[in-house]
């Protein structure tokens, strides 16, 4: 019989799942009893879905914010109450890794407690299936469906069995990349890796699965994240641009690169030899040309809406074909459940391949890059310069959010774009218009321009690509007057 729920479990904002997993603030939205309810209708609703595989097993696990191992305990009892048998992490490790143990140990899935990138104020909570990735929002919305039934209980409980993450993911990894080639380079001082792991729960992979150190920034426990947030943009990262300009200023041998992961270890960012910033906008482009060319891989490439004309430069370099999806990995993880995929990634860093589990996974795209340097003999930089050159392609990139005022500008803006689709923007011709997620307007003269609008709150986002940073911003400008006339 299921237990009935005391209102005050309700306080705050309701339980949304948003694109990957719900998210609250501390205290506010996200609390003990909250986590124990979406936690024990997560295990019912996996068992659901995906039970014919005849598990009972949820594996549960969580990153290093504040309260993350007690809200982890309280899910994994609140799913044993329910009847079914918990493997509970014993430590923090990064998301894709207690996907790696849902999928490895044939579980129904996991419970992942993080609220990825966001501040230090919130927490959440992730599902998993029992293939390896992100369910996807039809399974999140049964679990919302099913809130006001209150907690089940089954008549026998579950059993809680504790479990290291670390060891299966790290050998998996490892069988992954020429492990033996980057470890010569980083020994023989022609690498130096520099790892932004931003208090998050990447800490200490590099090393784990290498067997040996790197220089490590930000490796210890900090749940206030130093006042910012764990997400891999340059404002958070000081520390590492010292580092590796200090590097470069000294004028060190060997090849010099940094890696910057998010919170949960499923986004990812670099930087090159001269302590330039680069997003996965030229990430991607690099690692679908080293995994054609060097790895062999074959396979579609699949890019959101918002990633940059040279992964399909770079795609048709290799005879590779592009499929396109809205933003959010969940799009990216749904394809590769139903064709062959070489990578597919996001704009924000979110990066997976369809030779693993279809899943973001930071320190597997690291390794990738790693082994790219180490193959070519050239940094992050040099390997997009080389790209752009090898595809002709020139282009700057930048991407803003509009506060609106509320949601009915919002919804005055999306009736204007539905019903009075501009045909020209910045004095240019519109071409093309793709309305997948959002408007995205490709233009005559080889630039893009995205408006799309945040779910939950009245926000627009803006993204644009151009042969130079002006004219991005030409476009940028020109989509908030058009949004400050209408609103």
């Amino acid at each position: 019989m299921a237990a009935v729920l005391s209102p005050s479990v309700f306080v705050g904002k309701s339980i949304k799942f948003g694109t990957d997993g719900w998210r609250g603030m501390i205290a506010a939205d996200f609390t003990f009893e909250r986590v124990d309810l979406v936690a024990a209708l997560s295990a019912k609703v996996l068992e659901e879905c995906y039970g014919s595989n005849g598990s009972r097993t949820v594996i549960v696990g969580y990153d290093r914010r504040f309260l993350s191992p007690e809200f982890a305990g309280h899910a994994a009892e609140a799913v044993a109450q329910a009847g079914y048998d918990v493997l509970l992490s014993e430590c923090f490790a990064p998301t894709p890794a207690f996907s790696w143990a849902a999928h490895e140990k044939g579980a129904l899935g996991a419970i992942v407690i993080t609220a990825s990138h966001n501040p230090a104020a919130y927490s959440g909570l992730k599902v998993k299936g029992a293939f390896g990735g992100s369910v996807p929002p039809d399974v999140t919305k049964k679990v919302e469906a099913m809130l006001g039934e209150g907690k089940p209980v089954a008549e026998s409980a579950g059993t809680i069995t504790s479990f290291d993450p670390w060891p299966s993911y790290c050998q998996a990894l490892q069988s992954m990349v020429d492990i033996d080639a980057i470890r010569a380079a980083i020994a023989d001082g022609n690498l130096t890796v520099f790892a932004d792991v931003m208090h998050g729960s990447a800490a200490g992979g590099f090393e784990k699965i290498l067997g040996m150190p790197i220089h490590e920034i930000n490796g210890d426990a900090d749940p206030l994240f130093e006042g910012g947030a764990p997400e891999p943009l340059p404002k958070y990262i000081p520390k590492l641009y010292k580092a590796v300009k200090d590097r470069y200023q000294s004028g060190a041998e060997g090849l010099t690169v940094g890696i910057i992961f998010d919170g949960d270890s499923d986004r990812v960012a670099g930087m090159d030899g001269q302590g330039e910033f680069l997003s996965s906008q030229v990430l991607i482009p690099i690692l679908i040309d080293h995994l054609k060319a060097q790895r062999g891989f074959a396979g579609e490439v699949i890019k959101t809406i918002s990633g940059s004309n040279l992964m399909q430069k770079v795609a048709e370099l290799h005879g590779l074909s592009v499929h396109e999806t809205p933003i959010g990995y969940k799009y990216i993880a749904d394809r590769m459940l139903e064709a062959q995929v070489l990578i597919g990634g996001e704009e924000s860093g979110g990066i997976g391949y369809g030779h693993h589990i279809p899943e973001r996974d930071a320190l597997l795209s690291a390794l990738y890059l790693l082994e790219a340097v180490v193959k070519s003999g050239k940094d992050f930089g040099q390997l997009n310069q080389s790209l752009r050159q090898q595809t002709g392609f020139e282009g700057s990139y930048d991407r803003i959010d509009l506060p609106l005022a509320n949601m009915d500008v919002r919804a005055k803006l999306l009736e204007s774009l539905q019903n009075a689709t501009p045909s020209e923007v910045a004095g240019k011709a519109v071409d093309n218009v793709l309305s997948i997620d959002g408007y995205k307007f490709s233009l005559a003269d080889g630039s893009w321009l995205l408006i799309r609008f945040s779910g939950t709150e009245p926000v627009l986002r803006l993204y644009s690509e151009a042969a130079t940073i002006e004219d991005v911003h030409q476009n940028l400008n020109w989509a908030k007057d058009w949004a400050n006339s209408i609103g």
